[in-house]
C-alpha cells in the first residue's frame, strides 16, 4: 500500500461510539504521535464539538465525508490506511464505503450486527477486496461486549459473594 496521511480515520466521530473510539485514541496514542488518526463526519463543526468533548485536546485533522456523498467517501478512504466506521446501519450507508475502500485498497473496519447484510458484501466485495489488498473486517466488538461486560460482572460477583472468580462461564443467546 502506498503511503497514506493517515494511519486511521475515525468515520462517524460525532456519534456515540465514534466518540469512545477519538478519546480511546487520544488517551493510548494522542502524546507521542505515533499513531496518525482523524476524525470524520458530515458536520466538521459537530465533529470538531464531539472530539472536544471527548477530551481530545490536541488539533486532530477533521474530513468531511458523507455515506450519500460517494465521491467524499472515496475521497476519504484513499487518505488512510484503515476507515473504522461507526456511522451505520450499515446496510443503508455502508456498502460505498466498502467500494471505496477496496478500490483504494484501504482496510474497512466496522462494528456491525446486520448478518444478512455483511453477507451479501462479502458475497458482491470477496474477490475484488483480495485483489485490492483491501481487508474488510466486520463487527469488531460487537458480539463480544456482550460476553466481556457479563462475564466481568459474573466474575465480580463471584469474588463479592465466595472469594475467588468461577472457574468456568457458559454463555446462551436466544
Amino acid at each position: 500500500m502506498a503511503a497514506r496521511e493517515f494511519d486511521i480515520i475515525v468515520y462517524g466521530a460525532s456519534g456515540h461510539t465514534g466518540r469512545l473510539v477519538a478519546e480511546y485514541l487520544e488517551r493510548r496514542y494522542g502524546a507521542d504521535g505515533a499513531l496518525k488518526w482523524a476524525a470524520a463526519g458530515r458536520d466538521r463543526a459537530k465533529t470538531a464539538a464531539a472530539l472536544k468533548d471527548a477530551g481530545v485536546a490536541r488539533e486532530v485533522p477533521i474530513v468531511v465525508a458523507d455515506a450519500s456523498d460517494a465521491a467524499s467517501v472515496e475521497a476519504m478512504a484513499a487518505r488512510a490506511r484503515v476507515v473504522l466506521t461507526t456511522v451505520g446501519p450499515y446496510q443503508l450507508y455502508g456498502e460505498p464505503l466498502i467500494k471505496a475502500a477496496i478500490e483504494h485498497g484501504t482496510d474497512y473496519v466496522d462494528l456491525c450486527g446486520e448478518p444478512a447484510w455483511m453477507r451479501r458484501m462479502i458475497d458482491r466485495y470477496d474477490t475484488a477486496a483480495k485483489s485490492s489488498g483491501a481487508r474488510i473486517v466486520f463487527s469488531c466488538g460487537f458480539d463480544s461486549i456482550p460476553f466481556d461486560l457479563g462475564v466481568w460482572f459474573l466474575q465480580q460477583e463471584a469474588m463479592k459473594e465466595f472469594g475467588e472468580p468461577a472457574t468456568q462461564v457458559k454463555g446462551l443467546v436466544r
